[in-house]
């Protein structure tokens, strides 16, 4: 009896050991999926002229998202000068077209000087235990508690007013711009995707672009404009993808 008792114990305790193991995994493997998010698209930056959506705090550094957790935090980057800054999700309930990848405060577009008639950033969730955000974190909260309580008419556009009166003269902007569907690691799969894809949406600007070896991304593009680009985005959004990308051409 004493022995049946003692492995009924020891059995249990091993249970109860490979249950915590696994409970250590699968909250490595989460944290591993937060980080890798990312995404690279316009944004709309929030303004009062917006119909149904509610405005952004203009000094704020928080961002709307459509399924980033709320208070989750995010890097937001300007490829085309480097600049970036640390931001929050207020809300992911807000409903937006799905062309866009957020919504920003007017802070953040004018602090990471982004075109307002071309507004492409990319995104990227960081999660709050690594490093990057522990180096980042005071200043963050010290630029927040500022912009809080700081006046509205704090943040008008007056300085950067002043600053593009000293820009010298920019060169004539192309607009190019592809749709990133996914990367496959096998050719063959990525010519099905692309088969799918003309099926069911008639889009014929397809192409398969060889990466690496076991790596081959499929575009749709070039697109010219942005009308034509928000077109056919809204068209391949259909077939529910799970993370679209707009890709910069270079």
């Amino acid at each position: 009896m004493n022995y049946r008792l003692f492995f009924v114990i020891l059995f249990n305790f091993l249970i109860l050991g490979c249950n915590q193991s696994s409970l250590k995994v699968s909250k490595n493997k989460n944290l591993e999926l937060l980080e890798k998010y990312n995404n690279s698209g316009f944004a709309l930056i929030s303004n009062d002229k917006q119909k149904n959506i509610k405005n952004l705090d203009p000094r704020s550094l928080n961002i709307y998202h459509k399924s980033l957790k709320k208070k989750s935090i995010v890097k937001i980057t300007n490829p085309s000068n480097g600049k970036y800054l640390i931001a929050e999700v207020r809300s992911n309930r807000v409903k937006f077209s799905n062309f866009y990848n957020s919504i920003l405060s007017l802070r953040i577009a004018e602090e990471l000087e982004l075109d307002f008639d071309e507004p492409y950033i990319e995104l990227v969730l960081v999660s709050k235990d690594s490093t990057f955000i522990a180096k980042k974190a005071k200043m963050f909260e010290e630029e927040r508690s500022v912009a809080e309580k700081a006046p509205v008419d704090g943040i008008l556009i007056n300085d950067l007013n002043k600053k593009k009166q000293k820009k010298k003269k920019l060169k004539k902007k192309i607009f190019s711009y592809s749709i990133k569907i996914a990367d496959f690691y096998y050719k063959d799969t990525a010519e099905l995707m692309v088969d799918r894809i003309k099926k069911e949406t008639l889009i014929n600007n397809l192409k398969i672009i060889r990466l690496s070896k076991t790596k081959y991304r499929v575009l749709i593009g070039p697109f010219n404009d942005i009308k034509s680009l928000q077109k056919s985005f809204e068209k391949i959004n259909l077939l529910n993808f799970e993370n679209l990308e707009i890709i910069k051409n270079v």
